[in-house]
């Protein structure tokens, strides 16, 4: 997932020393954890999208598999499993319950209906997957990916189905919007954690993220939704949009303030909650309290409870329709849960059984330029961990000591690179290309055509306009 889940210590010559030619050598063994890791994923995705085994099943006989093949103690393997979808599962399990809630309660309230046709009146039918983007970068700024998809998730379903479009042509530009601004733009808490550990300027690098991030975006986003949704026919019958349909064609609509003063109320405490020690005495009560409130499960937990009253009992519905609506979202929610824990668990056996740390040693054997070491050792730990927080902190961690004796590299641009390589093609290892498979209803072949294309054009697209902008900087 894209939380921070752990991280590791590497021992590596340093990079003033020129070592002898034994030393630059790939260590053989490195050699034989990335092709068996190689493996392992082209293995899961024939097993899935080929034979039809259930994914689940699949990525935990991979897992095993793999840790199995890697020599990991017999012991830890299904300890290592355990613990990465444990902790995964802690966090998703309960953004997608809470989420799921909030996306029904807009749905039967018609709130989600409001939204799509106040859009698509004031952008036009045909300018909607702009106004998708822009509310995904707005969105996604304080909230973690998965937390800002489940909460626009049900205005992308309504939307696809007001301006009869494809779910792609609006989804897309949504989850690129929120995915830039996970990776790039503090104060996101991923982007902001690259910027503390390089000790770069919050100001500046906010300034610069916003100027790489936003054509980006549009390239990944708008444009590339544009070329693909025709050429990726998703299926009629979705089970999750069909959930979040609203019900009754002759009704009247919730205010459109109310209804996004009730979905944007969770972003507005996760604000908060980051910006707590600057509105308040750290260790004071206050303080405290808003940094509780802006916990991402607790903000959405005040996010729900609030629309059962603003969009529930103002609407109309008794306490037994509130409670049926909130119970019958969940069960569709069971298959993505457990896809998204598995996927978890999988990426900490790739952290656990030593392919991280082979994938590390591997790539500081290329002398590249420290920008592009940053974005390569991101993207690198990207593509082994399925985690985009992991990613940037181990690579940062990595590169800072680096960047200290280097001359004429902003430390702006260098968490910028970093947090450009750590959206890189995301796949069966990562929670977020679960939740768009399931929730667009998409196969795995399609998921990589679509969302994993988005993500590497967000890496790459972000790299070069950094790139470009360290020449003029």
């Amino acid at each position: 997932m894209r939380r921070l889940q752990t991280t590791f210590c590497l021992t590596r010559t340093p990079p003033t020393e020129r070592p002898g030619k034994t030393a630059t050598m790939i260590d053989p063994h490195s050699m034989f954890l990335l092709a068996a890791t190689l493996v392992a994923v082209v293995c899961l995705i024939v097993l899935i999208a080929v034979f039809k085994l259930n994914p689940f099943i699949t990525l935990f006989l991979a897992s095993l598999g793999l840790a199995i093949v890697a020599g990991m103690p017999p012991a830890s393997v299904m300890r290592s499993f355990e613990n990465g979808m444990g902790a995964t599962l802690g966090h998703i399990a309960i953004v997608v319950a809470l989420g799921t809630m909030l996306g029904k309660m807009m749905a039967e309230s018609g709130g989600a209906d409001q939204i799509a046709e106040t859009l698509i009146r004031f952008f036009g039918e045909k300018r909607v997957h702009w106004a998708m983007m822009v509310i995904g970068l707005i969105v996604g700024l304080p909230a973690f990916f998965e937390v800002g998809f489940v909460l626009l998730i049900p205005i992308a379903f309504t939307v696809a189905r007001r301006t009869q479009t494809s779910l792609l042509l609006v989804g897309i530009p949504m989850v690129a919007g929120l995915s830039v601004v996970h990776g790039l733009v503090p104060p996101h808490p991923a982007a902001l954690l690259a910027v503390s550990i390089y000790k770069a300027d919050v100001g500046r690098t906010i300034l610069y993220a916003l100027l790489i991030g936003l054509p980006t975006a549009v390239l990944a986003g708008p444009l590339f939704a544009k070329f693909i949704a025709p050429r990726v026919q998703l299926k009629n019958d979705n089970p999750m949009a069909a959930d979040f349909v609203a019900h009754g064609a002759e009704r009247t609509l919730p205010g459109f303030g109310l209804t996004v003063f009730t979905i944007l109320l969770p972003v507005l405490l996760m604000l908060i909650g980051s910006w707590a020690d600057t509105l308040s005495a750290p260790g004071s009560v206050l303080n405290q309290a808003l940094h509780l409130a802006g916990n991402d499960d607790m903000a959405l937990l005040i996010g729900v409870l609030l629309s059962f009253f603003t969009l529930g009992r103002l609407r109309g519905f008794t306490r037994e329709t509130t409670l049926r609506f909130s119970n019958e979202c969940l069960a569709p929610t069971a298959t993505i849960t457990l896809l998204v824990g598995a996927g978890g668990g999988f990426g900490r056996v790739l952290q656990d059984s030593g392919v991280s740390q082979a994938i590390v040693h591997i790539a500081l054997m290329i002398h590249v330029p420290l920008l592009l070491l940053a974005w390569l050792l991101a993207a690198l730990m990207r593509l082994a961990t399925g985690s985009a927080t992991v990613a940037m902190s181990t690579a940062a961690g990595i590169v800072a000591p680096i960047a200290l004796h280097a001359t004429g590299i902003r430390p702006e641009l260098l968490a910028i690179a970093t947090g450009a390589g750590s959206l890189i093609f995301s796949h069966v290892n990562d929670g977020g290309f679960w939740l768009v498979k399931e929730y667009f209803h998409m196969s795995v072949p399609e998921t990589i055509k679509t969302w994993s294309i988005c993500e590497t054009i967000i890496a790459v697209a972000a790299l070069l306009f950094t790139l470009a902008a360290s020449f003029v900087l």
